[in-house]
């Protein structure tokens, strides 16, 4: 089965799971919503995330279920498109009554399903993706957070990592976008301000069979930073500028990591490819998850889905804490089980969590990506490892510090 088909049959099996009861009215159990980019350019990076929080629903029923009944997962596709996404998040928002939303994806995904019927259904978003900076600033009334760090940060860490390598001067093209520009400004910034040379710094637009136009207006430096997604410009600027010559060093943000970049490209012209992406601290939070996930036949660390795991737990122990599916309370009661002081809780934990909770006890979830202390923006704190190419595959190389 590809990608597409199997990207297809999991929404729609996450889709016919059952028929949720309106969440202001559900006596017993909550649904919750996944938005994601089943179709389009992140299909590939999907499945696995989708998977991540499929795994905790599967978990709490498994271990008594939520609010005296079932926990379901209903799913749509937002195809890492605002339009897409609001349509979707009018479905399972007003058709399917989901308590909340894990979702969506990409961010201007998450901006338009918010906008679109979140933010008037008093809706809790939380995305294990979406990390451009605009996410920070939306005018969300507290309903939107994420588990994964900013690109304002994977920015800085990026032009730390290039110029702890050496690297003095690079060229930078990033899809048009929320993720592409926000990405594009925080790394510029971090690497002029650490004595590096911004070339050039261009945007190009998705969808395009030909890049070479773009660049040719790119070859200032030999150090090519490509912020776009794998599954589509990512890869049609990457084999292009492999086919020019004119660039020696590739580098690229978490968009670029999946195995679909490489399509079309000798594995041996970009060996040693840079990238970046969210990583994990290493202790027993994420330990704990990742033989939960590999007991599970799921890819512990395939990008984001420890994220879309926490972050369908969190929203899990919020309306176990809220007490009822209303969507009333949900995002104080969320803000409460995230962060200190409370009785620390470990992925797949949820008897203990609903025994305490029961019992009046505070407790403070430890994520399968590192604690989740949401700021006033319902922003985390984290790490982001580098990645490189190495044999035609990309290997985690570690922590950038």
């Amino acid at each position: 089965m590809n990608i597409l088909n199997k990207t297809l049959t999991l929404a729609v099996a996450a889709s016919t799971l059952a028929v949720a009861a309106p969440a202001i009215a559900q006596d017993t159990g909550a649904t919750i919503g996944f938005i994601g980019g089943f179709t389009g350019p992140i299909e590939s990076l999907t499945p696995p995330i989708f998977a991540g929080a499929e795994l905790v629903v599967k978990q709490v029923n498994e271990q008594g279920g939520i609010l005296g009944g079932e926990l379901k997962l209903i799913s749509a596709d937002g195809a890492c498109d605002a339009t897409a996404a609001a349509a979707a998040a009018d479905r399972v928002i007003n058709t399917d009554n989901v308590t909340a939303v894990v979702g969506a994806l990409c961010t201007g995904e998450t901006i338009g399903a918010f906008n679109g019927s979140g933010k008037s259904g008093n809706v809790v978003f939380i995305s294990p993706a979406s990390s451009a900076p605009a996410l920070t600033t939306l005018d969300d009334n507290d309903l939107v957070y994420r588990t994964t760090p900013s690109d304002a940060l994977q920015g800085v860490k990026l032009a730390d990592l290039l110029l702890a390598k050496g690297v003095q001067d690079i060229a930078i093209t990033y899809v048009n976008n929320d993720y592409g520009k926000g990405f594009a400004d925080a790394l510029s910034a971090a690497y002029t301000a650490g004595g590096g040379t911004v070339a050039a710094n261009l945007a190009h637009e998705e969808g395009k069979a030909d890049y070479r136009a773009e660049l040719g207006n790119l070859v200032a430096s030999q150090n090519l930073v490509i912020l776009a997604y794998a599954n589509a410009s990512g890869n049609t600027v990457l084999r292009q500028a492999v086919e020019s010559g004119n660039f020696t060093t590739y580098v690229g943000g978490d968009g670029m990591v999946g195995d679909d970049l490489l399509t079309g490209i000798d594995a041996a012209a970009v060996e040693g490819l840079i990238a970046t992406r969210a990583g994990a601290p290493a202790g027993e939070a994420t330990t704990t998850y990742t033989d939960l996930a590999n007991a599970a036949g799921i890819e512990a660390n395939a990008t984001y889905a420890p994220q879309a795991y926490d972050a369908a737990f969190l929203l899990a122990l919020a309306i176990e804490k809220n007490g009822s599916a209303d969507r009333e309370g949900l995002s104080a009661a969320l803000r409460e089980v995230a962060s200190a002081p409370g009785e620390k809780i470990l992925p797949g934990e949820w008897t203990k969590a609903v025994e305490l909770i029961k019992a009046g006890t505070d407790i403070d979830y430890d994520g399968a990506g590192g604690p989740l202390d949401f700021d006033t923006a319902g922003d985390v704190d984290g790490i982001i490892v580098e990645l490189a190419v190495e044999g035609g595959m990309f290997v985690e190389k570690g922590e950038i510090q």
